[in-house]
């Protein structure tokens, strides 16, 4: 025991020693000249100006790489009377004469019962075009925006076919998470009374839950394209039996990068399933996927009104300063009922709806670092009116239906002309007025 005691204080006084060494070392190294050990073990001799200058040196790299490293986000530049249209066109839209009616599809009679139970009882252009070719087998491009039934236009003619062929598995990918729920709401809308079972797996949300649906057949799987290529790579979801794929908004899809998961989900189901791709616009990376991956494609194209011409659009011109006050001037006027407001990240449109919120203004926010379940709550509060603001990021807005909002207040520039005209469209939807306002910098 002596022993013990003895060999714990020796390794204790020697410890002691070795602090009072290092102690010592480094009072003469924070002094004048003198040697010291560098984080190498190796001796250094350096005189106190030499090291500060070198500290300083160093500090002021380090400085400069982090400076890089958080660097603000290159704002892009437009002419600003883009922005401006004070004189919208009043459009009046022809009214379209289907040659179908839902009853002369040949769809299932209880189907066609619970389509005109939603109020649905004219087809729209897409509706009336696409469900006939998608009965057919055929592969589609359909160029279309959001707003013109094209979810409908996809999901009739699909239960339709699950219904005859009861082993049928279609897997839709969406680019959102708000988008894909939006979709299956109303798939269980139109399938209502049947035995079609369906499924969401998206990201930011727990996946066991997911995993456990996924252990049931599942007509129908809603998906972003991120989740479900993890799911697929885990082995959870086998893709092999896929018999129809939709690409739901696939241009926006590309534009968030998804395009490399898009062609190894497409890569691992059958070469002979149906493949429907929906866009509102068609850019290389589009045409890409559809050499790649559809067979002979009949292309339906509809597009609605020109919104840059049919919106009341202008600028809101500000310095540094002021940009804030400016906006809640603007939210002042009663005319601003519903408005949503982009802003260009997920920090600054946190901090911009925490702002508006403590001016007493009824502000919710939507972006990616937002949970599915805030996101969602957000998203119900400023569709029932709960709240009259809803800041949101570009990404976060994809996909989400609002009607009647009255305004759109670009806060944060676009970074591109085609993201602005998405933005905007936004408002002025079906035989609503709307109006856009986008900040601009003034410059002296």
């Amino acid at each position: 025991m002596n022993t013990q005691t003895t060999n714990r204080h020796g390794r204790s006084g020697s410890i002691s020693r070795r602090r009072r060494n290092f102690s010592s070392s480094n009072s003469k190294s924070r002094g004048g000249g003198g040697r010291f050990t560098d984080r190498y073990g190796k001796l250094s001799e350096r005189g106190s100006k030499n090291r500060g200058q070198s500290y300083n040196s160093n500090r002021n790299r380090r400085k400069s790489a982090g400076a890089r490293q958080r660097c603000v986000r290159k704002m892009p530049t437009f002419d600003p009377s883009q922005f401006i249209n004070k004189n919208p066109v009043e459009i009046v839209e022809e009214v379209y004469k289907p040659k179908h009616k839902f009853s002369t599809f040949g769809l299932n009679g209880k189907l066609v019962h619970g389509i005109t139970a939603m109020g649905i009882n004219i087809p729209t252009p897409i509706q009336d075009k696409v469900i006939p070719e998608i009965l057919n087998g055929h592969d589609i491009i359909g160029i279309a925006e959001t707003g013109t039934g094209k979810t409908a236009a996809f999901l009739i003619p699909l239960i339709e076919k699950t219904l005859k062929e009861y082993s049928r598995e279609t897997l839709i990918l969406a680019p959102t998470r708000e988008l894909a729920i939006q979709i299956e709401d109303e798939l269980k809308n139109l399938s209502k009374g049947f035995k079609i079972f369906s499924t969401v797996c998206v990201g930011g949300v727990n996946i066991r839950p997911q995993i456990n649906t996924l252990r049931r057949r599942n007509h129908f799987v809603i998906a972003t394209p991120g989740r479900i290529l993890d799911l697929i790579n885990r082995r959870y979801y086998r893709p092999e039996n896929v018999t129809t794929v939709i690409l739901d908004e696939a241009d926006r899809m590309l534009d968030m990068g998804f395009i490399h998961d898009i062609r190894k989900i497409l890569d691992k189901t059958p070469k002979n399933r149906e493949t429907l791709l929906f866009s509102a616009t068609m850019n290389v990376d589009t045409k890409s996927i559809i050499d790649e991956f559809l067979n002979d494609p009949i292309t339906i194209s509809v597009k609605k009104k020109d919104i840059a011409n049919s919106i009341e659009q202008d600028v809101v011109r500000h310095d540094h300063n002021n940009k804030f006050k400016t906006l809640t001037n603007i939210l002042e006027n009663p005319e601003f009922k519903r408005v949503l407001i982009f802003g260009a990240m997920k920090h600054s449109v946190e901090k911009l709806a925490k702002s508006l919120y403590a001016t007493g203004i009824k502000t919710e926010s939507i972006h990616g670092n937002k949970s599915h379940g805030q996101r969602q709550r957000s998203l119900a509060k400023f569709k029932s009116g709960n709240a009259r603001v809803l800041v949101a990021t570009d990404v976060a807005a994809r996909g989400i239906h609002v009607d009647s909002v009255t305004h759109v207040i670009n806060y944060d520039l676009p970074n591109t002309f085609e993201d602005y005209v998405h933005r905007i469209g936004r408002t002025g939807r079906g035989a609503c007025k709307g109006m856009a306002l986008t900040f601009v910098v003034e410059k002296y």
